[in-house]
Formats: structure tokens, sequence, C-alpha cells
């Protein structure tokens, strides 16, 4: 049956993915070169007793977070852009929709660059074909974003074993280059970094990304298989991605999985790696801009709006300003997960764990309240010297509920008044 991922409506229950599917699409998300490099600066600042710690509760955190907005996504079958009209309002929730697809827009553009760039150096070609292989790379990568879900399902089923299997060798190579696990054990730290620090480095790396994947465990058949299906991305995935960074820069001085493969002499397996690794997650970056793309201009026209966006994202790409476009989408990482804590204190709170039909209500152009406590988040955030995405989802929560208890009979009426109309 054709769909239409239903990009400005609720997922109806009969277009609902089991665990399979939506657990493949997820860890193919999830399976992202910046986690690794992430991931190695802890390598090279941890023995391995406490860098295993430190991966564990950061990915536990992480984990919690994404599931969090997946049951909400699940219960409703909304993603976290139209989400965002019940707790920012119509008008509003542009800011969400604007944050959102600009976020994604630049790691698609930071995607496309870089598996041209490192094409060129693996295979020695030219330094002049980078820029074709730039524009060829940003237009192919949007195909199986444009087919919608099921592309991203069918790539997922295939790429996400693969992978494994990759990562799986090449991790056992990696241990028996070192001298098994007591050599591993052995290997001091270069540099220093304090636990919070590191945590942080592991939420801030993907917690963009996890209030986004609403667009996928909104298509789950059941809360439960929503929350396995992140967790295993969130968790199991991305803590996968951080330990093999880690491991490649304490055992090779590398981080990325594919500078790994190379050096241990895997040349074929690195360059598929590479595909299958930047593919999968640019084909989810864009279907991610081309949501809030349709949220931002109210069309259904999803497929248009996928291509327009790889258009600029290979614009930025060609012409380098992903250079410039990176520490800002970092610094928006801080910005980010304070409006996931807004969804889950406006679904559980206001809305008592049930939203209305997007079809028989009619919202405010803004939900000042719900605005506020984003606000009172995102600040908390930036001035947090010790884990920003927690304190900024922790702020906006207290925030939103103590705005709810001090004027929720007048936002009620209105609500009541705008139902009526």
């Amino acid at each position: 049956m054709k769909t239409t991922d239903y990009p400005l409506s609720e997922v109806p229950w009969d277009s609902r993915k089991g665990l399979l599917s939506t657990s493949v699409v997820l860890l193919g998300f999830t399976f992202f070169t910046a986690t690794m490099w992430a991931g190695g600066s802890l390598g090279i600042a941890f023995e391995l007793q406490d860098l295993l710690w430190i991966i564990l509760v950061g990915n536990i955190l992480l984990g919690s977070y994404a599931s969090a907005l997946a049951y909400i996504a699940c219960k409703s079958g909304l993603n976290s852009v139209l989400m965002g009209r019940f707790c920012f309002g119509e008008v509003g929730s542009k800011l969400s929709d604007m944050l959102l697809g600009f976020t994604q827009i630049g790691w698609y553009a930071w995607g496309t660059a870089t598996i041209a760039i490192v094409l060129v150096k693996t295979t020695g070609l030219p330094a002049w074909s980078e820029t074709p292989l730039m524009v060829f790379f940003g237009i192919a990568f949007c195909l199986t974003a444009m087919v919608g879900y099921r592309g991203l399902d069918w790539l997922s089923r295939f790429a996400v074993p693969a992978m494994l299997l990759f990562i799986l060798i090449s991790l056992f190579t990696g241990l028996s280059d070192v001298g098994g696990l007591s050599g591993l054990i052995g290997q001091s730290p270069t540099e220093e970094m304090t636990f919070a620090a590191a945590v942080t480095v592991i939420i801030g790396t993907f917690v963009s990304g996890g209030t986004q994947a609403t667009n996928w465990s909104r298509f789950a058949h059941s809360p439960r298989v929503a929350v396995i299906a992140t967790m295993l991305a969130f968790f199991v995935g991305n803590g996968l991605m951080v330990i093999t960074g880690a491991l490649g820069a304490l055992i090779y001085q590398q981080a990325d999985i594919v500078d790994i493969m190379l050096a241990q002499g895997f040349v074929v397996l690195a360059v598929l790696m590479l595909f299958l690794n930047i593919w999968t997650t640019q084909d989810n970056t864009i279907y991610n801009f081309a949501v809030a793309g349709c949220n931002l201009v109210r069309t259904r026209r999803r497929r248009l709006v996928t291509l327009i966006g790889a258009a600029i994202g290979t614009f930025l790409a060609v012409f380098g300003m992903y250079n410039m476009l990176i520490p800002f989408l970092v610094l928006l990482g801080t910005f980010i997960p304070p409006f996931g804590g807004v969804i889950m204190a406006d679904f559980w709170i206001f809305h008592r764990g049930k939203y209305p039909a997007m079809a028989n209500v009619r919202l405010p152009n803004f939900n000042w309240l719900g605005l506020t406590a984003y606000f009172l988040g995102s600040v908390a955030a930036y001035l947090s010297p010790v884990l920003p995405p927690l304190v900024g989802i922790g702020v906006a929560v207290l925030s939103y509920a103590l705005l709810i208890a001090c004027f929720r009979s007048t936002v009620i009426e209105v609500a009541e008044v705008n139902k009526a109309d």
C-alpha cells in the first residue's frame, strides 16, 4: 500500500510497523561518523574501566530521553514538529521547524562533503573530482528519503547488519593488534576530561537526533515497540559507535571506523563502510528536514521539500559553508533538548497523556506558556557548566509544569473556545 508518510497528520494504526522495521531504521540513523569522533575524544582521556562507565551512563540518559519522546510519538502518531503545534501554537511552532530543519541541513552538507573528501583521499582520485562527487552524492543520498519510510527501511535492512559485521571484524582485529584485553587495559590516557564533560559529549552529540527520532518511532505499532526500538538505537547502537571510536583512538590514534579499517588493511570494507555509514544517516537527516519543512510551510509535498533540502545542503557542501556551520550546529544542540522537555510536559501535564485529533482542534497562534518554558530551558542549558542538555530539558519541564499550574484555567478556556468555533 502506498503511503504518504503523513507529514501533517497522525500516522493511522493500519500503517504502523513492527519491531524489526522500526529498529533497523533507527539504528541506521544512529550509526553516525561524528559519534565515533566523540568517542575518540573520550578514549584518549580515560582508563578503560572509567570509559565504560561513562559510555553506560551517557547512553542510558540519551536513550531514556529519546524513548520518552518515542512513547509519546507512538501514542499520538505525531512527530516532534507536529507536537510543537500543541506546545508552541500554530505560528509559534515555526520556531522549532526552522531550528530543527536548519540543523539537519547543516549535517547533510557536512555528510555530503565528508564522503567526497574521504573517497578522494582513500582511492587516490584527483582533487578536482571532489566537487562533482559532492553534487552526485548530494542528490543520490536523498533518493531513499524521497521514497519515504519504505526507502529508509529497505536500505537499513541491508546496511545495518553489514555495518555491524564490519565493526565487529574491526574490533576483533583491534583487540588482537593491541595484545588482547590485558593490552587494552594497559593503555594510558593522554588527555584530561571530567566525568560530567564526557557524559555531556555523549549526550550532546546525538540529542538533537533523539528529539527528531519521533519521525520514525511514531510508525511503531505499539508504544512498547517504539521504546524498545529507540533504546536499541540510542543506547546500544549509539553506545557501539562511541566504543568503536574510543577503542580506535586508543589503539590506532584514529576515531573514525573508516580510518581504523584502512589502518588494519581492510580497504574494500572501509569503502563499503563509508558508503553505508554516511548514506543511512544522510537519508534520515534529509527526511527530518522534509518533515520540518512540510510543517513550516504547511504542505504535503514531502518529496519536493526533500529535493529542495538536498539541493541546499549540496550547495553548502560545494561552497565550503559546512566548515562555518558545524560550530553553530553544535551550539544548536544546546537549544534543541529543551524543545523535547516542553513536548513531554505538554503531553503528560496539560493534555494528560492524550492529544486531541489534529483535524478536530483549532490551536492558538502562540502558546506563550510553552514558548516561555522553552526560552527558560534554553537559557539554563546555555549557562550551565554541567550537562547542558539535561539541565535544559529539566528546566523546560519544570517551568512548563509551574506555568500550567498557574495559568491552566485560562489556557483551557481558550482551547475550548477554539474547538467550538
